[in-house]
C-alpha cells in the first residue's frame, strides 16, 4: 500500500497539481493585495469615500454583551470583485498560453502537400528516369 502511495504521489499530474495549487494560493494573495489596498480603495473615492467592508445591515441591535446581528454585504461585494479579477487575471493567462502553444503547434506542422501539377510534374519526371 505504502508503494502504491509513492507511485501515486510521484505522479507527474499529482505534481503538477501541488505546483498549481501552490502557486494558486500565492497568485490569490497578490489578486487580494491588489483589490484591498489599490482598487477598493479608489474605488470608494471614486463612490464618495465607501469602504466596501464596513457596509453592512443591522438585522438585529447588540443587547447587553451580545454583539449585533448584522448581514455583511460589504465583505461579499469585496469578495465578489476579488473573484472577478482573479477570474479574469486566469483568463488572460490561459489566453496566453494557448496563443502560444497555438503558436508552436504551427512551427512543428507538417510540410504542405504538394499541389497536383507538382504531383504530375512528378510522375511524369519519373517516367521519364525509368525510361532512360
Amino acid at each position: 500500500m505504502l508503494k502504491e502511495f509513492k507511485e501515486f504521489a510521484m505522479k507527474g499530474n499529482v505534481v503538477d497539481l501541488a505546483v498549481g495549487v501552490i502557486i494558486g494560493g500565492a497568485f490569490g494573495k497578490i489578486v487580494s493585495s491588489l483589490v484591498n489596498d489599490i482598487i477598493m480603495p479608489v474605488l470608494g473615492l471614486i463612490l464618495g469615500r465607501v469602504n466596501f467592508q464596513d457596509l453592512k445591515l443591522e438585522l438585529k441591535a447588540a443587547k447587553g454583551n451580545k454583539e449585533a446581528l448584522t448581514l455583511n454585504y460589504g465583505m461579499f461585494i469585496q469578495t465578489t470583485i476579488d473573484f472577478l479579477i482573479i477570474a479574469f487575471s486566469i483568463f488572460i493567462i490561459i489566453k496566453a498560453i494557448n496563443k502560444f502553444n497555438k503558436k508552436k503547434e504551427e512551427k512543428i506542422a507538417e510540410p504542405e502537400k504538394p499541389s497536383k501539377e507538382e504531383e504530375l510534374l512528378s510522375e511524369i519526371r519519373d517516367i521519364l528516369r525509368e525510361k532512360q
